[in-house]
């Protein structure tokens, strides 16, 4: 029987020395012999019938041990892993030992593996997050969104004003050079400041329909689009029509519009069960970041550096592609920013070192909680990815093929997040009170 010894050469790196038993050796080479067997000729024998000795005198006996080994040496490294419950993160650098007389065939395999995590308290962390009340005010304002969404909109012959919706071929140019999402035809469009960057609303209003004009306007600096942040932009627009929004009475027939056997009172309650469980939601999410940094806080572990690498490596070669869909070079983004390569390198590292203990904290957790994506959780995700994307359950099975296992710990993870959370002692923070008027 396969036997293995287990020296810790680091707390993620291991050295296993494995031992495989006479009797387990020539079994493995008589089922080696079987298949390799069938697939030669020998003269004077029927394929797979001739004896052994005949096959080792034409072949040698070296080819009946490699391969015998070749299916032995992957078989006894698993059972060695899962004996000694070692978590590997690479391929294992395998050596055959030196024989002694004796003794049995030994091998080594050195390998990284994932750290032994000791999980401190984890349950009922205490945690503060905002209030999943749904206030009238919060009612109103969203009656009111919905009022506004249902607007009709009239012509009218007058110069365009703010509020109003006025159709537009717009197109954006920076030094003369058009950019990314500048650009619409026959957009209608609600002229308000706060929707647009500073001066691009602004310069439509008076314009009347059939006029074209050029608006100069200035992206913000913390603009989400880093390409375009703090830089003037000139926009060509023409403006179509002009016409201004009517809004419907908030009443029954209002309500019907949604659901034609619901009344205003019906609406209102349906609107408020939506928003309870929206800002249940978003609570939930933001209340997940600070659990989990709760949980790193408590904890101490050694980090895999091949871990570390991979990821930190991962996150900057998303920043360069994203550098690079933008139009710029690396060193291009880096003269932007005002930062060296080293300061961004450095500042993924420590990121992908947070990643990487999340990871393996939350491994342990589930691990330690017997945690699974069942066969329903993954169907429910193809489901969902389905409806979210617009394709067929098998283009997203298909879609998914390759990273199949990402799918499964991406559930995992979430469902112990939400398993801590539904754990945790958490306190709403009441919500703040609007000032009013004397």
């Amino acid at each position: 029987m396969t036997a293995a010894t287990v020296k810790r050469i680091d707390p993620t790196q291991v050295e296993l020395e494995i031992s495989i038993s006479q009797e387990e050796l020539d079994a493995a080479r008589e089922v080696a012999f079987k298949q390799l067997v069938r697939n030669v000729r020998i003269p004077g024998f029927r394929p797979g019938k001739a004896p052994r000795k005949i096959f080792e005198a034409q072949y040698g006996s070296n080819v009946i041990s490699d391969r015998a080994m070749d299916a032995l040496v992957p078989e006894a490294y698993n059972r060695a892993l899962r004996e000694n419950d070692l978590q590997p993160i690479d391929e294992p650098q395998m050596e055959l030992l030196p024989e002694e007389e004796g003794q049995p065939v030994r091998l080594r395999a050195t390998v990284n593996v994932r750290p032994e995590i000791e999980l401190r308290e984890y349950k009922g962390i205490a945690l503060s997050g905002p209030s999943t009340a749904v206030s009238d005010a919060d009612l109103n304002r969203s009656l009111e969104a919905l009022r506004h969404e249902s607007a009709t909109h009239v012509p009218v012959d007058r110069p365009v004003a703010m509020g109003d919706v006025a159709t537009l071929d717009y197109e954006g140019r920076i030094d003369g050079v058009p950019f990314e999402g500048g650009a619409a035809q026959g957009q209608a469009t609600e002229i308000l400041e706060e929707r647009f960057i500073p001066g691009f609303a602004q310069g439509i209003v008076g314009m009347s329909a059939g006029e074209s004009k050029e608006v100069e306007a200035v992206f913000p600096e913390d603009y989400s689009k880093k390409e375009l942040a703090g830089k003037s932009a000139v926009f060509s627009i023409t403006v179509h029509d002009v016409k201004i929004p009517e809004y419907p009475e908030l009443d029954d027939e209002f309500a019907k519009r949604f659901n034609p056997k619901a009344d205003m009172a019906e609406l209102r309650e349906d609107l408020r069960k939506r928003l309870a469980e929206s800002a249940k939601t978003r609570s939930r999410r933001a209340l997940s970041g600070t659990l989990v940094d709760e949980l790193l806080a408590r904890h101490e572990f050694p980090l895999p550096a091949l871990m570390v690498e991979r990821e930190a490596a991962s996150l900057l070669d998303e920043a360069k592609s994203y550098v690079t869909r933008a139009g710029m070079t690396w060193d291009e983004y880096l003269a932007q920013q005002d930062r060296t390569n080293d300061a961004v390198v450095a500042e993924y590292r420590v990121e992908a070192e947070k990643r990487v203990k999340s990871t393996l904290l939350l491994e342990a957790v589930a691990k330690a909680e017997k945690i699974e994506a069942t066969s329903k959780d993954i169907e429910a995700e193809i489901a969902s990815l389905s409806r979210q994307y617009g394709q067929p359950r098998e283009a997203i099975i298909e879609m998914l093929r390759p990273n199949f296992p990402a799918l499964v710990n991406g559930i995992v993870r979430s469902k112990t997040v939400d398993f801590l959370l539904d754990q945790a002692q958490i306190t709403e923070t009441p919500p703040e009170v609007e000032a009013t008027g004397a």
